[in-house]
């Protein structure tokens, strides 16, 4: 398969198309001071804002009881519903490459696995749910991701054979959801992966350190 092909483009949405921390990580420190713990750097617990909720929590009080993890889990995704989309925003040169699908009609969308009342109510503030044909959340079908279910439904949303499909990620259950449906793997190198994570040996057909890097590509690519 070749990046020539490539006749639609989906996107993951938190570390990829959109920069999600900053409200994940204060809804979680929201959290963690209602039961009397200290919040959390930014920093320190980016890495685990693609991998859900309890993600972070385990990344803020690992190895916390499970009834802690759990109340604390419950109290960030009180809060993330309030304060979501308040501070996030697109990935630089994120704007521009979807403006250039655009005008190109490629057409493009989002397969996330974070649930539907957060994620459309994001994609509003970020003045792209019109412009989406495409928004598949975790709970739109049985299985999330790395299962094929979303990737198979987008794919027919979107109007496209999954092999001319390019879906990006920047999580490992991302590249095993795209090869498992026969689509193109593009790993999101600015994205949210931390130290344990090796890119390298996930499934991908392609790696892009930014933005600016895949609209280049894709406009090299697609105009051979």
């Amino acid at each position: 398969m070749s990046l020539t092909q490539i006749k639609g483009v989906l996107f993951d949405l938190d570390g990829t198309l959109a920069d999600t921390a900053p409200d994940l990580v204060q809804a979680l420190n929201l959290s963690l001071q209602d039961v009397g713990i200290a919040a959390q750097p930014l920093a320190a617990m980016r890495y685990a804002a693609s991998h859900g909720s309890f993600a972070l929590v385990d990344a803020a009080i690992p190895n916390a009881a499970d009834d802690l993890r759990t109340q604390v889990q419950q109290g960030l995704l009180a809060h993330y519903q309030r304060i979501n989309g308040d501070h996030c925003a697109l990935f630089t040169g994120i704007a521009a490459l979807l403006d250039w699908l655009e005008l190109t009609q490629i057409p493009f969308g989002v397969i996330t696995n974070k649930p539907a009342r957060f994620t459309r109510p994001l994609l509003r503030k970020l003045n792209l749910h019109l412009r989406m044909p495409v928004i598949i959340s975790g709970d739109s079908t049985k299985h999330p991701k790395p299962h094929t279910a979303p990737m198979l439904l987008g794919a027919q949303q979107l109007g496209c054979v999954p092999s001319q499909i390019l879906y990006l990620g920047d999580a490992e259950r991302d590249l095993l959801a795209a090869k498992a449906a026969g689509m193109l793997g593009g790993v999101a190198l600015w994205g949210y992966l931390g130290e344990n994570d090796k890119p390298l040996q996930w499934p991908a057909h392609a790696y892009f350190v930014s933005p600016e890097q895949l609209h280049q590509t894709l406009i090299e690519r697609l105009a051979c």
